[in-house]
């Protein structure tokens, strides 16, 4: 069943202070089990975004992140049951709990954790080395702190996994070379077009994959008959600008894609942009849909001048480059591994920071109660001396017992329990 998980992982967030009662989760679908067609389905913009966080946050649910992307959804966040989580998914996008179910995959707690590092240091990628989707993380942190649905656990894993991100890049060669979607695009045109700076091509849709086409298509095919298209016209114009392209109004489309060689589209709708009927059929096209959903029809295929390549097929795509930051994998891995220790040991003191704090206000109290005995008993009594030692004392001896905790994580759990037991401090547990 989907939701069986190994039985050692069934541990309480609580344990570690920071939601009650509630496990971290991972779930979502991505390009390794569903479709285009699927992924599609649970694709969410960012209106979409905002009303699932809103509908968490009306829900209780503390801490919550959400990610979609054309390769993969996905949501982050503490849950009693996944299924809280996977409702809330279907609820604002188009699929089901029946597709849900064929092809996504749930994570808990050090697995969820592992997940996420993955993810974001292009190791979990279509292509191997994209860093895209570390954007994607920041700015769904970014979303979720302004609702109040961020808290200091996920603003500490996005970190860590941020940094981790930043190692591999700058200590590996994991994603050296152009490989993007938005550079295999304009790679299988430059194998599968002749002459193609003579062509005129088109591009419909100024969304990011757009622009990083449109940067391509300048640099490596040195064509001036590139014309852009958007909706928004000073969104169009603001790019162009920067290349020195054409501008048609969208009112224009139908007549560009019949004066174009190839269309190129990127629009990043829920339903298709472009159909049969815009495509002028006694004219050879290529059609290249960058889109999830996909924003071109399945019909434009049954035009037999016209060649329509989706980018799964470009994101298959594979080459030296690719094959050569295989190599970078074990070092990646060597890098995730500490960072993520590192994360794992910070999460283990939240489990003690109670009691230690506990146990230094019992120690400030012994001390006080102390230096005012001393206070009235000797005449001459040095306040400023008695405060600077005792303090200097009771640091040391809560570092012994942190440094203990840390150290001994095997023992921790009976650890608290003694230092509980010794200083009274079982007001935690009531």
């Amino acid at each position: 069943m989907l939701f069986l998980l190994p039985y050692h992982l069934n541990r309480y967030m609580e344990d570690y202070n920071i939601s009650r009662g509630k496990h971290f989760y991972t779930i979502g679908l991505s390009y390794k089990k569903a479709d285009a067609e699927i992924r599609g389905h649970f694709s969410l913009d960012e209106e979409s975004k905002q009303r699932l966080l809103l509908q968490a946050k009306d829900e209780g649910i503390d801490g919550i992140l959400v990610t979609s992307t054309c390769n993969r959804t996905e949501i982050y966040g503490f849950a009693q049951h996944p299924f809280q989580l996977i409702k809330l998914l279907c609820e604002h996008t188009h699929g089901t709990v029946e597709e849900f179910e064929k092809v996504a995959y749930v994570y808990k707690n050090k697995q969820a954790i592992s997940h996420i590092f993955r993810v974001g240091t292009g190791l979990d990628s279509q292509i191997l080395g994209d860093f895209e989707i570390i954007s994607q993380l920041k700015v769904a942190f970014v979303r979720s702190k302004k609702l109040g649905l961020a808290n200091a656990f996920l603003e500490r894993l996005v970190n860590a996994v941020i940094q981790a991100s930043k190692r591999i890049k700058n200590e590996t060669e994991i994603s050296s070379g152009a490989t993007s979607v938005s550079f295999a695009s304009v790679q299988y045109i430059l194998n599968n077009i002749e002459n193609v700076s003579e062509k005129n091509i088109l591009l419909f849709g100024t969304g990011k994959i757009g622009r990083n086409t449109c940067e391509n298509l300048v640099k490596h095919t040195r064509n001036n008959h590139i014309t852009l298209i958007n909706r928004t016209k000073d969104k169009a114009e603001k790019i162009a600008g920067k290349f020195n392209l054409i501008v048609k109004d969208y009112a224009d489309l139908q007549a560009e894609i019949r004066n174009s060689d190839i269309l190129i589209v990127a629009t990043g709708a829920q339903n298709p942009t472009i159909s049969k009927e815009l495509i002028y059929p006694k004219n050879e096209l290529l059609v290249l849909d960058l889109s999830i959903p996909k924003n071109v029809s399945d019909d434009v295929q049954e035009l037999d001048n016209v060649k329509l390549i989706h980018l799964d097929h470009l994101s298959q795509m594979t080459d030296e480059t690719l094959e050569r930051r295989k190599q970078f994998i074990p070092q990646a891995k060597a890098i995730i591994d500490e960072v993520e220790n590192d994360f794992n040991q910070w999460l283990e003191t939240r489990k003690f920071a109670p009691t230690i704090k506990a146990l230094k206000k019992k120690l400030k109290m012994m001390k006080d109660a102390e230096l005012d005995f001393q206070r009235r008993k000797i005449s001459d009594f040095n306040d400023e001396q008695a405060e600077i030692v005792s303090n200097r004392i009771i640091q040391k001896i809560m570092k012994h017992f942190a440094n203990h905790l840390k150290e001994d994580s095997e023992t921790t759990d009976e650890s608290l329990e003694l230092i509980q037991k010794v200083f009274h401090l079982e007001e935690l547990h009531k």
